[in-house]
């Protein structure tokens, strides 16, 4: 029995350790200009809409970080501890952004790729898509069955499948939904392009 709290914290540390090296990555992706998994397909990014929040985030960063260097000027190990995390914390901030920058939505001739930060990567076959609308929402609620990819506070489309589709939570739990409400910064040429797409994607207004 003590082996399974032991493996439990080392399964949330690898998680951990995990998703900071994929912000960390998008960072050099993002400097590089390398989208992931996009290839030749159709990209729809979604960051613009969190932009503003995560400059404040990393200005409010900044701050502190001066702030503190003033304050512990007169201790340097102290001050040298507390501006390695500072530092660091700025560079995750930064790796958020990056991750939604380099990690956007991806329309293929087959799938929808649905994605946020590098948190939530759902794929949704096109031929199970029921119905696709605009619909801005600024006030989420968790249901069962609904998976709410928010960005800046709001989602601007939603998307309603003919069957579950699973995907993988933050800590690899398995979760099937059939409502996915998301961002795009252009919802109207997203929900065009899959309404082109014919078969059984129904266009409610």
């Amino acid at each position: 029995m003590r082996g399974m709290p032991m493996r439990a914290s080392a399964r949330v540390a690898f998680v951990l350790v995990r998703h900071e090296v994929l912000l960390l990555t998008s960072v050099l992706r993002w400097l590089g200009r390398r989208a992931h998994g996009v290839g030749d397909d159709r990209a729809f990014g979604y960051a613009r809409g969190q932009g503003a929040v995560m400059f404040g985030f990393g200005f409010v960063c900044a701050i502190e970080t001066a702030t503190m260097s003033v304050l512990l000027r007169g201790f340097p190990l102290l001050h040298g501890f507390f501006l390695v995390v500072d530092l660091y914390t700025i560079l995750i901030v930064a790796g958020l952004h990056a991750a939604s920058v380099t990690r956007p939505h991806v329309l293929t001739a087959t799938t929808l790729r649905l994605r946020r930060f590098a948190t939530v990567d759902l794929r949704v076959p096109l031929t199970g898509i029921a119905s696709v609308h605009r619909e801005l929402r600024t006030t989420h609620e968790k249901r069962e069955g609904e998976l709410d990819l928010v960005v800046g506070s709001q989602t601007t489309i939603a998307l309603e499948l003919a069957e579950p589709v699973e995907y993988l939570t933050f800590f690899g739990r398995r979760r099937a939904v059939r409502l996915v409400r998301f961002h795009a910064d252009e919802p109207d040429a997203l929900v065009a392009e899959l309404r082109s797409v014919g078969g059984p994607v129904t266009a409610t207004p």
